[in-house]
């Protein structure tokens, strides 16, 4: 009887681990778009502060092309929405996996519980 036991613990085992792995990776990913975030804040910031006489580029390859102020700043505008929502949808991800994880971890107690009992 505890043989079957220890192959289903095995088998919840690694799914646990599997998502614990997805969890990190969630996280990883997660804080790559925090610090693109906070990059195209400060272009923002810095792109407020300047004025239509201003020139500037945007770096296409190897080559810079002027840009204009409007369109540079739009373009950062619709990068930081683009950033945000990404972030909203990996948090989502991450409670998702943080919930099943603990379910998981759960399900590992009882089977253990049983285990240590059919020993």
């Amino acid at each position: 009887m505890a043989e079957p036991l220890q192959k289903k613990l095995q088998g919840e085992l690694e799914k646990y681990q599997q998502l614990q792995k997805e969890l990190g990776r969630a996280v990883a990913a997660r804080q790559k778009l925090e610090t693109q975030l906070t990059e195209n804040n400060i272009v923002q910031e810095e792109l407020n502060l300047l004025d239509s006489s201003n020139s500037i580029f945007k770096l296409l390859g190897p080559v810079l092309v002027r840009q204009e102020l409007e369109e540079a700043k739009n373009t950062v505008g619709k990068r930081l929405e683009y950033i945000q929502g990404e972030m909203k949808r990996y948090d989502q991800q991450m409670q998702d996996l943080e919930r099943r994880s603990e379910q998981q971890r759960e399900l590992l107690g009882r089977l253990q519980q049983e285990l240590q009992q059919a020993l």
